[in-house]
């Protein structure tokens, strides 16, 4: 660290000794509290149930895309307008903006992947307290209440969902600083900007924060004034919501009555606390709502900083409490109360409707789109530290794994591979031929990530500082110059990703002529995009600085997303759009799922921070984001033995699986703490590996479907209410459970196996267990408690290689699961694990594998499909079978093979041996 600093100006010297020194804990003070919020400040002092909006129904228009309505604040006669739109896949779409605001409001762009297809509404009613509105569906409609406003949801007798129930709807209007007025033209314009200068809701106009905003040192200007927008929605029978990543709290969401509300707004910080609902990196503004009856969701699509509220009337009912009102015979519904705060923008929501949570996921999905399709090596293990010394260092790495023979596919450099922090660049001395460490990889059938973070070092021998500058492509500050701030490479510029024309530049600067040194097992990390600013507020951007015509404040959530767009569409670029790209951020917002990974940012070697990883990655899994995970080890301190063996299992079954640290930390390659520690991390690893057919095929169906591969258990099982909080075991796909070991010392588990008639095999001794039950299960060091469910088949790789690639024409092993409730079904995909073929040319293997009247029959699932593979299925085991008299296998071609078999009564499991069949064409394994 001593020699990193010294390259360093003074004052950034300064700056990291506060930032990287001492407790190594989140200082809170550098981040705002709602109460420091002064928007959030004001929206909060509203009181419920004193609503002044009406609905102005003379003013309805109805065509055959969307109703407009418009709406009047009855204390400064300010209008807004309502436009209601019934979407296709049982959605609703609600738009609320001002009728004649002074200057248009940012409305988020590049989110939605199409304009979503509408459906016509239909008027049931109307009178002068509102109207009905059919949404199409069985006894589903809409009804508009004109005074107070509000809007309800209902399907049959039954409320859905409510907007402005509570009156907390509040609009603040764009308006002329009074004190700076200058007289418009016209008295007609007066009258209206007249009407527009009455203060903000909550307020009086002389009231702090309005127009300008200090924190700490640093002071927002507001040349808008203020422009902060708010809306309740209450959903009765709801005492479970979900989403509204990011944050280190637990899955299902607390209530925020008495505290800060959970705040969405990009940043970095350092050594994040557990348990709280300060921001993070990322930010998605969806909530999903879940009972046994439904699940919904709530789209807020909003890029500006913004605050939720929740509130439930069940919340902090001890169970003697909730008893008590059993016996009582209490009729109150539950009901879960939320409220959004953003800071500027417009109310722009949709309301995903369900009724299952697939369906949520479909309706999401379509409106954002789906997690892109990784390259299959990208989900195999990550070997990552800030730094590798230089080329030696990364060829000593690799070779200490091929040494104690644990598999990887990616070696990945930190910002010190740069040359001065200079990104797209190597450091002469310590990476003078990159070509040549890159060619030794590739001679290994392994792959390298170097980062690329997205503030640019102001040196005008740079050359891309240089054409950035040249092309006018910084964010700009207030007055109009490029807005620079501390960071890495010190005094540094900020790229407008923004801007179509900076992000097309961007990603031209990944083709190969332009990265010197890069080649094609070259992929991209773009970390510090939230973005970082050392010497901002908060450690990010300026609010005031400017996008083009729009302030930081408008959009800011989307400035990490934007980052990885151009990232992605250079690397696709670069192969003229044949390969898949593969690219982590940390910032995200809704949408990034369509570009890459993300992982949960700078953790802690803690027990606690082990835990909390399920509940961020299962979170972000529910709003779309499925390739997710965290720096196995913790990238602050250093773990003890014992963590770090419990964070490889753990991670080995989480979707992103990478090892990171910090460069203080002593050096932990998995070979460092001694042969037994060692074995433990091979076998995790090597678990992985053999698993990754089930995992490809997991983000295959991701990408068609919006379907989440890391799964809370309610999704498979809805009605069951003992999995509605649980947060420390989890599902990849529907038929596998995972619960991982992460307390210290821990000498067993308790996992809970839902469904009842269901079966559970555990996958490593085929042991089977009941569903429906909380099974303890003793465990040792070496344990990682994984059940298969019956009714299920899984196909895995059992000759694990060096690395992913290595294995790419192995054989397959399928996993049959009985179960007494269902016939077994599964899936095997292929495809050449790294082009678009498979999309463009539909170049792809996939098989429907079934089980029934003891016959295991394999049968094309897209006869349209072209794709021709080596690999072939070298066995077959089938957990909870009787045992045969002669196993035969038949092909197309009318050939009849017996199989050689083995039966193991003690634990009724049968194993096939040598089918010999390509795993590409149809066969059926018969059982006499």
């Amino acid at each position: 660290m001593a020699a990193f600093i010294v390259r360093m100006g003074p004052l950034l010297v300064l700056w990291l000794a506060v930032f990287l020194s001492g407790t190594w804990a989140v200082d809170r003070g550098n981040f705002k509290t709602c109460d420091q919020s002064a928007f959030c400040k004001r929206q909060r002092a509203l009181k419920p149930g004193q609503s002044p909006y009406r609905a102005l129904l003379e003013t309805l228009e109805l065509t055959n895309t969307k109703l407009t309505l418009q709406l009047i604040n009855d204390n400064n006669k300010v209008r807004l307008l309502l436009e209601l739109y019934r979407l296709q896949g049982n959605m609703t779409r609600v738009k609320i903006n001002e009728l004649k605001p002074l200057k248009p409001r940012f409305e988020v762009p590049d989110v939605l992947i199409n304009d979503p297809p509408t459906e016509p509404l239909s008027l049931l009613s109307q009178d002068e307290n509102g109207v009905v509105l059919s949404l199409g569906a069985d006894s589903q409609w809409l009804i508009v209440s004109a005074k107070p406003f509000r809007l309800d949801i209902m399907e049959g007798r039954e409320v859905l969902l409510s907007l402005n129930s509570r009156g907390l709807l509040a609009f603040e209007h764009l308006r002329i600083r009074k004190d700076t007025q200058v007289d418009p033209e016209g008295a007609e314009k007066k009258e209206e900007t007249d009407a527009a200068n009455e203060p903000a809701e909550g307020e009086t106009a002389k009231e702090d924060g309005m127009w300008e905003e200090t924190f700490k040192s640093h002071t927002d200007n507001k040349p808008n004034g203020p422009s902060s927008i708010s809306l309740d929605f209450s959903l009765p029978g709801v005492e479970h919501v979900y989403g509204i990543p990011e944050h280190a709290d637990s899955l299902k969401l607390k209530t925020t009555d008495g505290g800060d509300p959970y705040r969405l707004f990009n940043l970095d910080v350092f050594q994040y606390e557990l348990f709280n609902p300060m921001a993070l990196y990322g930010a998605i503004p969806v909530m999903l709502s879940h009972s046994a009856q439904r699940t919904m969701g709530i789209f807020w699509l909003n890029a500006a900083e913004t605050w939720v509220d929740i509130s439930s009337n069940t919340a902090g009912k001890t169970v003697f409490g909730q008893m008590l009102d059993y016996v009582q015979g209490s009729s109150e519904t539950p009901q879960t109360d939320v409220r959004w705060i953003s800071e500027s923008g417009i109310i722009d929501v949709f309301i995903m409707l369900g009724p299952t949570p697939t369906d949520v996921f479909s309706q999401y999905s379509s409106l954002t789109g789906t997690q892109a399709f990784p390259p299959l090596s990208a989900l195999a293990y990550h070997q990552c530290r800030w730094n590798y010394n230089d080329q030696e260092d990364v060829a000593a790495v690799d070779q200490g794994f091929d040494e104690h023979d644990i598999p990887y596919d990616f070696i990945w450099l930190d910002i010190e591979h740069t040359d001065g922090k200079r990104y797209f660049t190597w450091d002469p001395h310590k990476f003078p031929q990159p070509k040549d460490m890159l060619q030794g990889l590739v001679d290994k059938r392994r792959k390298m990530v170097t980062i690329v973070d997205p503030h640019i070092k102001v040196d005008s021998s740079y050359k891309i500082h240089n054409e950035i500058r040249s092309k006018g492509f910084y964010v700009k500050n207030k007055d109009g110059g490029d807005y620079e701030g501390w960071c890495w490479p010190g005094n540094s510029g900020y790229p407008d990703f923004t801007n179509p024309e900076m992000r097309a530049w961007w990603a031209s600067m990944f083709a190969y002529d332009q990265y010197e040194g890069s080649m094609e097992n070259m992929y991209t990390w773009n970390d510090m995009n939230e973005p970082s600013v050392f010497n901002g507020p908060e450690v990010t951007m300026h609010k005031d600085a400017l996008h083009g015509n729009w302030e930081n404040r408008d959009l800011h959530n989307l400035y990490g997303l934007y980052v990885q767009m151009a990232t992605a569409e250079g690397l696709i670029e670069r192969s003229g759009g044949v390969e898949r790209p593969f690219v982590l951020t940390r910032a995200f917002f809704a949408g990034s799922q369509r570009y890459g990974a993300v992982w949960t940012g700078d953790n802690t070697a803690e027990w606690e921070h082990l835990k909390i990883s399920i509940p961020m990655c299962l979170s972000l899994g529910l709003v779309g984001v499925s390739f997710c995970g965290a720096d196995v080890g913790g990238f602050f301190k250093s773990p003890s033995t014992e963590l770090l063996v419990r964070w490889y299992q753990t991670g080995a079954y989480q979707p992103f699986f990478r090892a990171h640290a910090h460069l203080d930390t002593p050096r932990r390659e998995p070979w460092l703490f001694g042969p037994e520690n060692t074995a433990l991390i091979r076998e995790a690893v090597r678990q992985r590996y053999a698993l990754l057919p089930y995992w490809y095929q997991l983000f295959y169906h991701a990408h068609h479907s919006g379907q989440p591969v890391m799964r809370p258990l309610w999704v498979e099982y809805p009605q069951d209410t003992a999995t509605f909080s649980m947060d420390d075991q989890f599902l990849l796909g529907r038929d596998l459970l995972v619960h991982p070991v992460t307390e210290e010392g821990g000498r067993g588990v308790t996992a809970y196996l839902p469904g009842k008639g269901e079966v559970w095999f555990d996958v490593h001794t085929f042991q089977k267990h009941n569903g429906a039950q909380n099974l303890y299960i003793p465990v040792t060091i070496s344990s990682i408690p994984v059940f298969q469910r019956g009714g299920s088949i899984i196909p895995r790789k059992a000759r694990v290689r060096r690395s992913s690639s290595c294995m790419e024409h192995d054989p397959y092993t399928l996993f049959v699961a009985l179960s007494p409730k269902r016939f077994a079904q599964g899936e095997l995909y292929i495809d050449d694990g790294h082009t678009f073929n498979f999309d463009k040319q539909k170049q792809f293997i996939h098989r429907r594998l079934s089980f029934a009247n003891k016959a295991l029959s394999s049968r094309n699932l897209a006869p349209g499909s072209q794709f021709i593979t080596p690999s072939w299925i070298e066995k077959i085991v089938i957990l909870g079978a009787s045992k045969p008299s002669k196993a035969t296998l038949k092909t197309p071609d009318g050939k009849e093979n017996l199989l050689e078999f083995e039966f193991d009564a003690s634990m009724s499991v049968l194993t096939l041996r040598k089918p010999g069949v390509n795993a590409g064409v149809d066969w059926t394994v018969v059982l006499q």
